[in-house]
């Protein structure tokens, strides 16, 4: 599926899978737009995606700063115009299954980044997407932010961070749908996040015997993405091992 003519928005992109998912976006055409809590972490995906013929702009934005967030909406409306695909991405993980093993700065960091960061990121880039004659939201949340689960070994603050998501997306899918904008929320388990820029990438056979992948993962999102304006897939769960 070819995205060449999309506009996408991906936060937290400096590493891990926010990484991933903007160099296999831009692979497949998409102009990135990539956020990363540093400028220099942001830089350094937006190069990676440079040498491979991509087409990447790199901005610094703080999910737990509202100005930075604002700050990189403008830039991006400076350069862009609008956006098709905002991917809510940015989301600290915090590790401890013992309530009194974070401090109250890891608390709020936690939940502001996941919880408060994905609600002000969409509100800054709502009036871009609505620009968009394929305007999608698509929240990169957890198998952590579904009612009742308690495999994770995360904090309670990152379920916290993830159920407040969870229940973002679900009245926003609803409130947006008569405008055309999709609402699309992924919810996996503990994946493994292999590296896009390994000659593997494509060719590894996977089996059902296998742990998770990036490499699924960014399959759902482009999938999720590429369906006609008439599907709107609210959500993608998946089993667990």
């Amino acid at each position: 599926m070819a995205l060449d003519d999309h506009r996408v928005v991906v936060t937290a992109a400096g590493r891990d899978f926010g990484r991933t998912l903007a160099i296999r976006l831009a692979d497949l055409g998409a102009e990135v737009f990539l956020s990363a809590r540093t400028l220099e972490a942001a830089q350094r995906t937006r190069d990676e995606i440079d040498q491979r013929g991509g087409r990447a702009h790199a901005f610094a934005c703080d999910l737990t700063d509202p100005p930075s967030i604002a700050a990189f909406a403008r830039d991006v409306e400076e350069r862009a115009g609008r956006v098709d695909v905002l991917v809510n991405n940015g989301a600290r993980y915090l590790d401890g299954a013992d309530l009194l093993s974070a401090s109250d700065t890891d608390v709020v960091d936690t939940i502001a980044s996941g919880a408060t960061g994905t609600v002000l990121a969409t509100k800054a880039f709502l009036p871009l997407l609505l620009r968009s004659d394929k305007p999608d939201i698509l929240t990169m949340i957890s198998s952590a932010g579904t009612a009742g689960h308690q495999r994770s070994t995360a904090h309670d603050a990152f379920y916290s961070a993830k159920n407040a998501q969870g229940g973002f997306a679900e009245i926003l899918s609803k409130r947006l749908r008569s405008q055309g904008v999709r609402v699309i929320s992924l919810y996996p388990p503990d994946f493994v996040n292999t590296d896009p820029l390994s000659p593997e990438w494509l060719t590894t056979p996977r089996s059902a015997k296998d742990p998770l992948t990036s490499q699924s993962l960014v399959d759902c999102v482009v999938f999720a993405i590429s369906r006609p304006r008439d599907c709107f897939i609210k959500a993608i769960h998946f089993e667990e091992p």
